[in-house]
C-alpha cells in the first residue's frame, strides 16, 4: 500500500471516529463542519469574560479592519440557561467607548446597555461587569450600542437553554447569523448617504432600459413614480455593489456548511444582524416550519421563504431526509446579493 493511500484512509477513518464521538454530544454542541468543535466559538456558564478589540477580517481575497469580541466575527455564541444569573465581565482595548446591549433580553435597565440612557458606557481600558437573572429562552443576540461598531463586526448570537424540557423537538441545531461586512468605513457609508440618500443604488432605471424593455416598467409607471419622487429600485439603502453577505462570518463563495444525518429533525436558529439588509431566506428543495420568532415560541408555520428585517430572529425546523446537500440562501430584499452555506450530510457537499 502506498504512503499516499495510507494517509487517505487514515483521514477517512478519523473523520468515521469524529461522527461516532459527535453523536454523543448534546443537540447543541452538533453546531458545525469541524467535527464536534462548534464552528462559532461558544461560551457558557454564569461567569464569562468577553474583550472588545481590533482585528483584521478577510473575505473574499481581501482584508480589512474589525472591531471584535474575543477576536472574533461574529463574536463568540454565549450560551445561557433560563433561571440562572448571568455575570458577563466586558473589557474595552479600544481607543474608544464601548457597550454591548443584549437584545431582547428582560433585564434591569442599568445592565440594558445603551449608552447615556442605561449607563454610561465602557471607558478605554476598562471592564464593567453586567450581572443580571436569565428570565426567558430562546434565540436572542448582542451587539455594541456605541458609535458604528456594530457595522465592524461588533454582535454575536446568544442562546438561551429553557430551564423545563422544550417543547420543540429536534436533534441537532445550527446557528446562523446573518451580516452584511464592507471594506468601506460604515462611517463613510453614511456620510455618503447623507449627500446622496441613492448613491449605492446601482440598479437604478434608466432611457436604454425603457427603450429596450430591459427595466420591465412603462413609460405610465415611471411618470408615476417622478410624481411621486420615489426611486421604484431603490430598496435597500445600501446594496450589494457594497456589502458582502456574510453568514456566521463566512462570505458566500466560503461555504460554510452545517452537519445533518437523513431524516433528523435539524433547529437552524437564524438571526439578522446586518447593519443596513433584510433577507429573504429559502432553501431550495427544503421546507421550513418556523417554531420561534425573536425568542417566543409560535405555533409551527410551515414555509419555503420567509423574509427577515434587521435584528429578528427566527427558528426553523428542517428534516432532510434525502442524502444530499442543500444550500441556504439568505438574499438581499433588492436581489444585488445573497448570503450562502450550506447543510449536507458531509463535508465537502455542495448542492447541484
Amino acid at each position: 500500500m502506498s504512503v499516499e493511500r495510507r494517509k487517505v484512509l487514515k483521514a477517512f477513518a478519523g473523520a468515521g471516529a469524529l461522527a461516532g464521538v459527535q453523536a454523543l454530544f448534546p443537540a447543541w454542541a452538533q453546531t458545525g463542519s469541524r467535527g464536534v468543535a462548534p464552528t462559532l466559538a461558544t461560551l457558557s456558564g454564569p461567569d464569562i469574560a468577553l474583550t472588545v478589540g481590533h482585528s483584521p477580517f478577510s473575505v473574499g481575497g481581501r482584508t480589512g479592519h474589525a472591531i471584535t469580541v474575543n477576536g472574533t466575527l461574529p463574536a463568540p455564541l454565549l450560551r445561557l440557561r433560563e433561571g440562572q444569573t448571568a455575570r458577563l465581565s466586558v473589557t474595552n482595548t479600544l481607543d474608544e467607548d464601548t457597550s454591548i446591549h443584549w437584545h431582547g433580553l428582560l433585564l434591569p435597565f442599568q445592565m440594558d446597555g445603551v449608552p447615556g440612557v442605561s449607563f454610561p458606557g465602557i471607558r478605554p481600558r476598562e471592564t464593567f461587569v453586567y450581572e443580571f437573572p436569565v428570565r426567558q429562552a430562546g434565540t436572542f443576540w448582542y451587539h455594541s450600542h456605541s458609535g458604528l461598531q456594530e457595522a465592524m463586526g461588533h454582535y454575536g448570537p446568544i442562546i438561551i437553554d429553557p430551564a423545563t424540557p422544550d417543547p420543540v423537538a429536534y436533534d441537532r441545531e445550527h446557528v446562523l447569523i446573518l451580516s452584511d461586512w464592507s471594506f468601506l468605513h460604515p462611517h463613510e457609508i453614511l456620510r455618503r448617504l447623507k449627500a446622496s440618500p441613492g448613491y449605492f443604488n446601482q440598479q437604478r432605471t434608466t432611457v436604454a432600459g425603457l427603450l429596450s424593455g430591459e427595466d420591465r416598467m412603462s413609460a405610465e409607471e415611471r411618470r408615476m413614480w417622478a410624481g411621486m419622487r420615489m426611486d421604484p429600485r431603490d430598496i435597500l439603502d445600501v446594496s450589494g455593489s457594497t456589502y458582502t453577505y456574510l453568514v456566521n462570518g463566512h462570505g458566500p463563495a466560503e461555504n460554510w456548511t452545517g452537519l445533518f444525518r437523513p431524516g433528523e429533525r435539524v433547529r437552524l436558529r437564524i438571526i439578522n444582524a446586518s447593519a443596513m439588509t433584510i433577507f429573504n431566506v429559502r432553501i431550495p428543495g427544503l421546507p421550513m416550519t418556523i417554531v420561534q420568532a425573536d425568542g417566543e415560541n409560535v405555533r409551527p408555520v410551515e414555509t419555503d421563504e420567509f423574509q427577515i428585517s434587521i435584528a429578528e430572529t427566527y427558528d426553523v425546523i428542517v428534516q432532510p431526509t434525502e442524502d444530499r446537500a442543500f444550500t441556504i440562501v439568505a438574499e438581499a430584499m433588492d436581489r444585488s446579493g445573497m448570503g450562502r452555506a450550506t447543510l449536507a450530510p458531509r463535508l465537502g457537499m455542495s448542492a447541484e
